[in-house]
């Protein structure tokens, strides 16, 4: 039951900052690889960009990958916190009564790479549909999928069973860095905000409010692996299945590092937080509610 109530909180959470998922990709993935000024700007900013795709794309545009999504939403995280939530119930994460920051890091890392391993088809999937446009506002390589079994039947058919797992070289440190910052961070604020007693034991502000604390720090910490994601996951490849620009995840790195700065690896920062500070809150608000409200029902 964990693992469902943990998928469907995720689900609640991706309904409402999937467009804000799709401006990020669009804007990860412009100037790839070329310097500041030598490239056109689709994109100006969050807001800019969410204008952009809704004229250009229309309101269906904004909800790209929609199904893919939910889908990745309900397994990745499915996965990672309901392992993380048996994880918790057993009593690992604490110390003499106290959450140990060190235990709750390395139990959302671990969370997090298991989430990862099984959820990369399906991100590999969403990417590619999310940066799909119309060619006048087009950036990074487009696959001109027809939707998400399409998108799977031709990666299986032409790669095998491993071009669907092509990019996760990048998915497992991006969710394991995301999940052991997130998780840690929720847990520590929890109690914070418990010890304060700003709110009551009980209230369901004690959970939105460390979601909102731990929103900030896992979209600081995430954002260079999330670019770094996007653009493997969505580079052009060969017949043999290998990738055109990048050979993996430090080839990605050091390339983007090299040719755009450290603000190629935070390309896309403001457009992150609003998708991930959302979603963060979002989802661990939902997942936390749930956990209670099935409790109190059993």
């Amino acid at each position: 039951m964990d693992f469902v109530l943990s998928g469907v909180a995720a689900c609640g959470a991706c309904l409402f900052t999937n467009p804000l998922e799709v401006v990020k990709t669009r804007m990860q993935l412009q100037g790839e690889l070329r310097s500041r000024g030598t490239y056109q700007i689709y994109y100006r900013n969050v807001f800019h960009a969410f204008y952009t795709i809704g004229k250009v794309d229309g309101l269906a545009g904004l909800q790209k990958g929609l199904v893919p999504g939910l889908v990745y939403q309900f397994f990745m995280n499915g996965v990672r916190l309901g392992s993380y939530a048996i994880i918790e119930s057993s009593g690992y994460i604490h110390t003499n009564g106290r959450v140990s920051a060190v235990k709750t890091t390395v139990a959302g890392a671990v969370a997090g790479v298991v989430g990862a391993v099984m959820g990369s088809p399906i991100y590999l999937v969403k990417t590619h549909l999310q940066s799909q446009s119309t060619s006048s506002i087009a950036v990074g390589h487009q696959y001109k999928h027809q939707g998400m079994i399409h998108a799977l039947a031709a990666i299986y058919r032409e790669h095998g069973i491993l071009g669907l797992w092509r990019g996760s070289s990048a998915a497992v440190p991006r969710v394991s860095v995301g999940s052991a910052a997130q998780l840690s961070t929720f847990s520590s604020s929890k109690e914070l905000v418990i010890d304060l007693q700003v709110f009551r034991k009980d209230s369901w502000l004690v959970a939105l409010s460390a979601g909102m604390i731990s929103s900030v720090v896992v979209v600081l910490a995430m954002t260079p692996f999330d670019v770094v994601s996007t653009r493997l996951y969505n580079q052009p490849i060969d017949h043999a299945g290998k990738g055109q620009l990048y050979k993996g995840f430090v080839d990605c790195f050091s390339k983007t590092l090299r040719k755009e700065g450290l603000t190629g690896l935070y390309k896309g920062l403001g457009a992150s937080y609003f998708r991930l500070g959302p979603h963060t809150i979002l989802s661990l608000f939902f997942w936390d509610e749930l956990r209670k409200l099935y409790k109190q029902c059993r």
